[in-house]
């Protein structure tokens, strides 16, 4: 097993850290590395907003779920899906793309780069020692949190990632068995029983692990985290930032 396959499966989210900052040094590498990610069509339709006034960050934090840490970490990164810069250009060269860029499909292009470019970073950072934690609790507060970054339209913040100096570290979560994941040729739906094996493995875990102990398992933690975020207010969002129209 090579170094880098070590780092991606010693991977952890951490959620509580230092006060230590990151370097301008630091901050570069790290957003140099997430642009050397794959980009559909070389669109590169992202942007990476840094966050790094104290007031500012506590009231995304405050919008974000109440997550604190967020306002404790060394540096936190707001991952936009973003084809605004596309339609400038696009007025500049007298060219209609209300079509492409007013369509579903942009929301998913803007949104997979977004996260092609975060793993990226995320990746650089564990290499270099620092922990991380992706912050889908951005989607909870996005009207207001894209109030506060002066989102315009045709951008959309998808998450954040903290990236920092931990204080603690938690165990290694256990994943889904390989079988659960990878299918061969055709969906597979005959599942339950590795999901139930899977359960133990996870209640195991939880009632374990160093920290905060907790009686759960990952089926219904899965669910139940799908039933607290509905987000049912997203539609109105982006097709308010001019997305999703079509």
């Amino acid at each position: 097993m090579n170094p880098t396959i070590e780092t991606i499966l010693n991977h952890v989210s951490v959620r509580s850290f230092t006060n230590q900052a990151l370097t301008e040094d630091q901050i570069k590498q790290l957003v140099t590395a997430a642009q050397a990610a794959s980009s559909a069509s070389f669109q590169q339709a992202y942007t990476i907003i840094g966050v790094t006034d104290p007031e500012l960050k506590m009231k995304i934090a405050d919008l974000a779920g109440g997550q604190k840490f967020i306002a404790e970490g060394g540096h936190f990164f707001v991952f936009c899906a973003d084809v605004h810069r596309h339609q400038r250009i696009a007025e500049e060269l007298n060219m209609d793309i209300s079509d492409t860029i007013e369509g579903i499909d942009a929301v998913l292009v803007g949104a997979i780069d977004a996260t092609l470019a975060a793993q990226n970073l995320v990746l650089a950072a564990e290499s270099m020692g620092l922990g991380v934690c992706y912050i889908g609790g951005v989607r909870d507060g996005i009207v207001g949190i894209s109030e506060l970054l002066h989102i315009p339209d045709y951008v959309a913040p998808v998450f954040g990632v903290v990236v920092g100096y931990p204080n603690e570290r938690n165990d290694t979560k256990p994943r889904l068995p390989f079988e659960a994941i990878y299918h061969e040729n055709h969906y597979n739906k005959d599942t339950d029983d590795v999901i139930k094996q899977y359960d133990e493995v996870t209640k195991n875990y939880y009632s374990s692990r160093a920290g905060t102990k907790q009686n759960k398992v990952w089926s219904e933690s899965a669910v139940r985290s799908l039933a607290r975020h509905p987000r049912t207010f997203m539609k109105d969002f982006l097709t308010g930032k001019g997305w999703a129209k079509r």
